[in-house]
């Protein structure tokens, strides 16, 4: 094992005179070279864009993973270079367990042919979900990452290696500054050093002496002072530049955040085909609500007519049927319907309209109402109100 002792005691002697520097810049005792302006602002540039970049993708990645121990899972197979298990999303395991449960139910039965088609909605959804997630680590949280964990700690690593330049340059210039004032009194003291005949010679000497001696210090101080000078302003130039490819990050950044609104944007419209896609199916199902209420409907009307109605079951003629006194509801249309004939009643989505049974009706219709419209609307098309 090498162990170089000269090295270690200049290092620390280094560390030292940094210390010092530090130390009487705070106190108020040395001065301090400033930056300018323009450089000035592109740190505090830098330093925005850290901090709002580091927030942004933290509360990105709670959005795509609101489980903390997940996270923290990937995590540790990030570092440790291995890849992370594949996960099942939620809506994927609810899917799962409404089809398994329409099995134990019966596939055949109102219920579980509803688990089936929306456990298989709850699939698609996770599935498209899962899709996400991958498109949006990969745009937009892996730039983020990339610039926290390469481009940041480069530029971290210059700026603390141009402060400790300015540091030493400013060492210097104290230096500098101290070598002068005790040549000069060096100077001084020389001229008033007193005229004996015994004295003169040994205080001359003395005097050429230590003046000389200052004269070197002072030149040397100046050595070090310009190499210090040439060091900072090249560490300066490198740091401004990377502080200048800031605005080039805020580009890079602008165009992962359009793709991770495309991405957003195409997860929430496969959500909604889904979504209207099981409505429809849910509407070809039978519906025991429908079902269940179109009879009871039907017996309230029969009870309170207390008549034989006037339609027959295998024709219906709409301008002879009259409202029951009792047993109409409100009913809210799902989509739209083009009545097939002059019996039928045409419907657009999301209108109120009235609705009743007669005895003797297809119980897969009602007999509608809409002002002085009327005619059969089919119960799949409806949500029967309370």
């Amino acid at each position: 094992m090498d162990f170089n002792v000269k090295k270690l005691a200049s290092g620390a002697g280094l560390f030292f005179t940094r210390a010092v520097q530090f130390t009487e810049e705070k106190l108020g005792q040395a001065e301090k070279t400033e930056l300018d302006a323009h450089f000035e602002n592109l740190m505090s540039r830098a330093d925005c864009t850290k901090n709002w970049t580091e927030k942004i993708y933290r509360q990105t990645e709670v959005l795509l993973q609101p489980n903390p121990s997940a996270r923290i899972e990937e995590f540790l197979y990030e570092k440790l270079d291995r890849k992370a298990p594949s996960r099942i999303t939620n809506g994927e395991l609810l899917g799962q367990y409404m089809q398994d449960a329409a099995k134990e139910f019966g596939p055949g039965t109102p219920y579980g042919s509803t688990l089936i088609q929306v456990g298989e909605c709850e699939r698609r959804l996770g599935a498209a979900e899962r899709e996400f997630l991958q498109t949006s680590a990969i745009s937009f949280l892996t730039p983020l990452r990339n610039f926290l964990e390469g481009d940041w700690k480069t530029i971290s690593k210059e700026r603390r290696l141009l402060e400790n330049l300015r540091l030493d340059l400013d060492a210097c210039k104290t230096r500098l500054k101290k070598a002068r004032l005790a040549e000069a009194k060096t100077a001084c003291e020389g001229e008033m050093a007193p005229d004996f005949q015994e004295t003169r010679p040994r205080n001359y000497v003395l005097s050429a002496s230590a003046s000389a001696l200052w004269s070197e210090e002072v030149e040397k101080a100046e050595h070090e002072l310009r190499v210090a000078q040439t060091e900072f302003d090249r560490q300066a130039e490198v740091t401004r530049l990377l502080l200048e490819g800031i605005s080039s990050t805020h580009v890079n950044h602008l165009r992962c955040l359009h793709e991770f609104v495309e991405a957003q944007a195409a997860y929430y419209k496969q959500c909604h085909f889904h979504m209207q896609e099981l409505q429809k199916e849910l509407g070809r199902l039978p519906n025991a609500f429908a079902l269940n209420s179109t009879h009871s409907m039907a017996a309230a009307g029969s009870a309170a007519e207390g008549i034989s109605s006037p339609v027959e079951t295998d024709t219906l003629k709409i301008e002879e049927v009259q409202a029951p006194a009792t047993g109409t509801r409100k009913a809210k249309v799902l989509y739209d319907y083009d009545a097939a004939d002059s019996s039928e009643l045409s419907l657009l989505a999301d209108e109120l309209i009235t609705v009743y049974t007669v005895p003797g009706m297809d119980s897969d219709w009602l007999i509608g109402e809409r002002g002085n419209q009327k005619g059969k609307v089919p119960v799949t098309y409806l949500e029967l109100l309370s």
